[in-house]
């Protein structure tokens, strides 16, 4: 359906789609109210299926199906979970005979979602004025100039304005950064865009929460200026990219190769 590959969004469009589930349902918040309950279990559903590598992503946030993936029959996708589990059950087990039992004795979920709901957790009691910041930072070093937070109030949501150098070409972008309770609803995007018309050549929401499928589709619809939307998944891949905030560890892994020690 997808080719293979897809985006968190693309992802998350097509599970609504394929079971049908209602919008009211696809857009329920989860108990941290960062993201809805579906968002959340979706990017669980990813982690879990990558331990097993079942699936692989690129720095960009791009799903893609791997051979092993692509071989798994219903009964093994239904037993990830529970494979997961005793593997990394095995792995504490392991590290704690090593370091003497000084581990965390976490319930086996694993790092890779959860260092996102952390970083999300620590953004959302952010002051307002320097989330506005930490987004114009993002935005410089994603390649913008002449980033201004104007901080108008009554300006249609508008927050500031940036300009875009790609190669010899060069955009006006005018940009919204909210922390916003629950989904960011196609009101909002709406909004912005009438606010936007006329001032700038694009449009960029960034939240640390999420788009309904509703404002992603106005994001997009024919006929209007594109808005680029950039929600919470989003934000901390950038900040991590970026390295802003988030530093990557990478763990020595030592292999002994005892041919070595025999042909002496």
């Amino acid at each position: 359906m997808l080719g293979g590959s897809a985006s968190n969004e693309e992802i998350h469009d097509s599970v609504v789609k394929l079971l049908a589930i209602p919008a009211d349902v696809a857009e329920v918040p989860h108990s941290n109210g960062s993201m809805t309950a579906l968002a959340y279990r979706l990017h669980w559903a990813r982690t879990y299926l990558k331990k097993v590598q079942a699936v692989d992503n690129s720095q960009r946030g791009v799903w893609t199906l791997t051979t092993i993936g692509r071989a798994m029959s219903a009964e093994e996708i239904g037993d990830v979970v529970r494979r997961v589990r005793v593997e990394d059950a095995a792995q504490r087990k392991a590290r704690a005979s090593v370091s003497n039992g000084d581990v965390d004795e976490g319930e086996g979920e694993g790092d890779g979602a959860a260092w996102s709901e952390r970083l999300l957790a620590v953004l959302k009691i952010m002051r307002p004025d320097a989330f506005e910041r930490l987004c114009q930072r993002v935005l410089r070093e994603a390649g913008f100039v002449k980033v201004e937070v104007t901080g108008k109030s009554g300006d249609g949501g508008i927050d500031g304005i940036g300009v875009l150098r790609v190669n010899l070409v060069s955009f006006q972008i005018l940009f919204q950064c909210k922390r916003w309770q629950g989904s960011v609803g196609a009101s909002t995007v709406r909004d912005f865009r009438g606010a936007m018309i006329g001032r700038a050549d694009k449009g960029l929401i960034i939240t640390t929460s999420t788009f309904t499928p509703d404002a992603r589709r106005e994001a997009t619809r024919d006929g209007a200026p594109v808005i680029d939307l950039v929600d919470g998944d989003d934000l901390c891949q950038l900040l991590k990219d970026l390295k802003i905030g988030v530093t990557t560890k990478l763990v020595e892994e030592i292999e002994i190769d005892e041919a070595v020690f025999a042909a002496i």
